[in-house]
């Protein structure tokens, strides 16, 4: 039986017009009427996902989000933080300076603000486009503030140049850090322990669900992490090939309201006829 239902936001829940529909909301209402814990999982910091909380009506004590691919899970109604695993000051330096480097850009994440740290000329990050709520802060490496919380570090470039650099990315970066693709232009470079998966498996802990209990829902490469962990784990049609290789059920597309059809199928508690 499904008790915790994780679901990714871009490709998955989200339309492609970034919108959720009424069927996936409807469905997703019923299951959390049925008792089911209805998780947002997602790259996006709290403040970015209010308004789909606000669409769902999961802003209730009792409902958990999982953001920052999974460096943070937090309480909706009040934003506290369960479990938090941040990036230090040295390793944002580190990170800096392997990937400038290699020519790429490198922000970070902070909250509710991303920082702008200066990029190969030519090479400046379009993470802000992709990011229209979060706010925006330019400084330098030297100027950046030790003290403060660095949740994650983003590149985000052309997606050719992104692979090409990609192909070619220190050992050491792979060794130190949670490295995964979000998008096809989005390289996510996170706490060598944070997964989507370790902030499932966090959760479910805290509210004494086993594994086997949770379903996760996702389409891309960061979501892998989630897939191989649940109990049952579902990929939408419109999802990474090798990722549809790991899954037990595959679902609709995003377009097609995919995450209703599998909760319908395989969450939702059957009247009897």
């Amino acid at each position: 039986m499904i008790k915790l239902i994780a679901i990714d936001l871009d490709g998955t829940l989200l339309r492609d017009d970034k919108t959720i529909s009424n069927r996936n909301k409807k469905v997703l209402q019923q299951a959390k009427e049925q008792g089911v814990k209805v998780v947002i999982c997602t790259g996006r910091p709290l403040f970015a996902i209010k308004g789909f909380l606000e669409r769902l009506e999961l802003e209730d004590a009792g409902d958990y989000s999982i953001t920052f691919n999974g460096s943070s899970v937090q309480k909706n109604d009040t934003g506290e933080t369960l479990l938090a695993h941040s990036l230090s000051f040295e390793e944002v330096l580190f990170a800096y300076e392997e990937v400038t480097k290699l020519g790429l850009p490198l922000d970070i994440i902070s909250g509710d603000t991303v920082i702008h740290l200066p990029a190969p000329k030519g090479r400046e990050s379009i993470y802000e486009g992709m990011n229209p709520l979060l706010k925006v802060e330019n400084t330098t490496i030297e100027e950046l503030d030790p003290n403060r919380m660095f949740n994650k570090m983003v590149v985000a470039a052309d997606q050719d140049y992104l692979d090409e650099k990609i192909a070619v990315m220190p050992e050491i970066m792979l060794r130190t850090f949670n490295l995964m693709k979000s998008r096809d232009d989005l390289l996510e470079v996170i706490h060598k322990e944070a997964s989507k998966a370790r902030g499932i498996h966090e959760l479910a802990e805290y509210l004494g669900i086993k594994q086997e209990e949770v379903m996760a829902i996702g389409d891309e490469g960061n979501d892998a992490s989630m897939i191989e962990y649940a109990g049952v784990g579902v990929v939408m049609e419109n999802g990474n090939p090798l990722l549809k290789q790991m899954a037990q059920f595959i679902t609709k597309s995003n377009q097609e309201d995919g995450v209703a059809y599998a909760v319908e199928q395989l969450v939702l508690t059957k009247e009897e006829g």
